[in-house]
């Protein structure tokens, strides 16, 4: 389990774009599990949209993206000093879908699997669900590279 401190020692991401509050599983090279509470109060919603609040599919995808980072990184065999020189480009996002809206108020809990590991890349299995309802699933392929 990772909190949100242990997440941004992996993740250069910060408010208001740091999208995984928790990480509540990790099996390295296998499955990450998290989680991101979706507040009102979150910038997105200030024009997405004022009188009908629907949480952005773009910020989902990044959630999800965000997840898998920490994946790939914990998956590295990097050290915690390493991971600090490194950084994670998203290179493709395959078959992204969006079932359900998400409103603030949910949990969006991030089920990520991997495809493929290699060296500098990842493939990963990306699914987001609020109330076990899945919301949102995509491909994502990854690289690791210096800052």
């Amino acid at each position: 389990m990772l909190d949100i401190n242990q997440i941004q020692k992996i993740l250069p991401h910060r408010y208001p774009f740091l999208l995984v509050d928790r990480i509540t599983e990790i099996v390295e090279k296998e499955t990450i599990k998290g989680f991101k509470n979706i507040s009102i109060s979150e910038p997105a919603f200030q024009g997405h949209f004022p009188d009908h609040p629907i949480y952005p599919g773009v910020l989902i995808l990044e959630g999800m993206a965000q997840a898998g980072g920490i994946l790939a990184l914990k998956s590295s065999g990097l050290s915690e000093e390493e991971i600090k020189n490194k950084v994670i480009y998203f290179m493709s996002i395959d078959g992204a879908k969006f079932r359900s809206p998400v409103k603030p108020g949910d949990r969006l809990d991030y089920e990520i699997g991997v495809i493929k590991l290699r060296k500098n890349l990842i493939v990963l299995d990306a699914k987001a669900y609020v109330d076990g309802v899945l919301v949102s699933q995509a491909e994502l392929k990854a690289m690791t590279v210096d800052k």
